[in-house]
């Protein structure tokens, strides 16, 4: 039940393909697997035991996808962290996982270290790059020892992966997806597709994300594909290598595919070897699906997960004709439903709050009874998402129940950035609302009230933000107003703001 076991079982079975292709170097399955073994072996000797918990804080790369696997054959618990993030936002990921170790990336340990020095409980702390601070331990010097690691025997209800993800209130929710679920939902997407053992995944996605982890890491070791990995998105290589390459496969977020659809306006592509192209993270503008096919010649299956649900639950099924503004079906093994507050199921073409149910569901959220309890209701996982199904059984969202803004594929919750904006002496109230973005999807906004006699210009506030969240999170957009909409019991009424001069 391990989810290692996809490597174990494609390196067994054709150890000189290529798994992944990263900065000019190329990794076979084999090599792979026996780096994760030493890589193991080494973190069991710095202390690491089963079902110990360690965030995994660096860029996508090589590396990345070593430690994952190393941890998931020692039966300890990754919590993959976005490594922009500043330290008021790690300050209770590390506190509420329980973590004991820590890897990161020389270049990217000043936030992580200011929590971590003041978090005695994160005892092994490894990092990888030159002339690290003291305390660190060097990733390199872990691989030294040879030889099969055994693997930890996981049974199918063994957490691998906490994911932080937040909903409208309160702190961020560690989401627990177990070995059973995260190998459950990759195996279940796989009988979705056709794919070729030639062919290349475009390795575009953060690893951090859920999306990236399932799709472009899990599926693709499990399949024995080769992943031509990126540490960012960069649009004019990618485009490069569409047409380079003999046969490709796209796994993107629509500010990606708008993007390229952008640059190959200027610098159209000889070829292209896409055979498919899933979208996914938010919804794709009808507008730009059409002018994408048209340009790479190729499909695009629009999907639909949340990381409670390992992620993907809803797709478009491959081979068939697709059917534009939808998420598609429930993939194998996973159902749907569309109900009202009573968790009824609503007529087939009214909107309903979509509920999902599946192997790939998550545990629990960590240390959260009550919100577990809420969204897991009747054995169902309430996505927070109003949706329609029509007669044969497709899916549409229509809104989101929650108030999460998604840019470019990013998760942005506003209460989090409100609470930043109600640090500030100056402001008295504030509200952060998506509004829509020709290239990201939604922007972050905020419209805010000053106490009087403050004088500050929108910059300055936007300034004040942006130092203390990650780079995709703070508002670009502030509107400063004299009242925000309220209810009669003095509830911001979020709906009826106006950022309009």
């Amino acid at each position: 039940m391990n989810l290692a076991q996809f490597l174990i079982d494609t390196a067994a079975r054709i150890p000189d393909h290529p798994a992944i292709r990263f900065s000019g170097g190329v990794l076979t399955y084999g090599e792979m697997n026996q780096r994760v073994d030493a890589l193991a072996h080494g973190l069991k000797r710095l202390g690491i035991r089963p079902k110990d918990v360690c965030i995994l804080m660096m860029p996508s790369s090589l590396n990345w996808t070593l430690v994952y696997y190393a941890l998931a054959k020692m039966g300890a618990i990754v919590v993959p962290v976005n490594p922009l993030y500043r330290q008021g936002e790690l300050g209770h990921i590390f506190r509420d996982s329980g973590a004991r170790a820590f890897v990161g990336h020389v270049d990217y340990l000043v936030e992580p270290s200011l929590v971590i020095n003041s978090t005695p409980n994160i005892n092994i702390r490894i990092a990888e790059g030159e002339k690290l601070p003291t305390g660190f331990r060097p990733l390199k010097d872990l691989f030294n020892e040879a030889g099969e690691f055994k693997v930890n025997t996981t049974r199918p209800g063994d957490p691998f992966a906490v994911i932080y993800t937040s909903g409208t209130t309160g702190l961020p929710k560690g989401a627990v997806l177990t070995h059973y679920s995260l190998r459950s939902d990759a195996i279940a997407v796989t009988k979705l597709r056709y794919t070729e053992p030639q062919d290349i995944v475009l390795g575009l996605l953060p690893l951090f994300h859920i999306y990236g982890m399932t799709h472009s890491l899990n599926i693709s070791v499990y399949l024995g594909l080769t992943i031509r990995m990126w540490e960012h998105f960069v649009a004019e290589e990618v485009l490069a290598a569409i047409e380079e390459e003999k046969s490709t496969i796209l796994y993107a977020v629509p500010t990606m595919i708008n993007r390229l659809v952008e640059l190959a306006k200027s610098t159209p592509p000889k070829r292209s070897s896409l055979r498919f192209c899933i979208s996914g993270g938010a919804s794709l503008p009808v507008e730009i699906l059409h002018r994408f096919q048209a340009t790479f010649n190729a499909t695009i299956y629009e999907s639909y997960g949340l990381t409670e649900c390992s992620p993907t639950c809803v797709e478009n099924p491959y081979g068939r004709p697709t059917r534009p503004g939808s998420i598609g079906l429930p993939i194998p093994g996973f159902q749907a439903r569309i109900v009202d507050d009573n968790d009824k199921d609503v007529v087939r073409g009214e909107v309903g709050e979509l509920v999902i149910m599946g192997p790939g569901v998550m545990k629990e959220y960590l240390n959260q009874p009550e919100a577990t309890a809420k969204t897991l209701r009747g054995g169902w996982l309430h996505t927070g998402d109003l949706a329609r199904m029509d007669e044969g059984g497709y899916i549409y969202i229509v809104d989101r129940k929650k108030e999460m803004i998604i840019r470019g594929g990013y998760n942005v919750y506003p209460r989090e950035i409100e609470e930043v904006l109600y640090k500030h002496p100056g402001v008295l109230e504030g509200a952060v609302i998506g509004v829509p973005h020709a290239d990201l999807g939604e922007e972050v906004a905020a419209a805010v009230v000053l106490r009087p006699g403050v004088k500050i210009s929108p910059d300055e506030l936007r300034q004040y933000v942006k130092n203390q969240v990650a780079p995709y999170k703070y508002p670009r957009i502030i509107k400063f107003v004299s009242e925000l909409p309220k209810t009669s019991t003095g509830k911001i009424l979020k709906r009826e703001i106006s950022l309009k001069d």
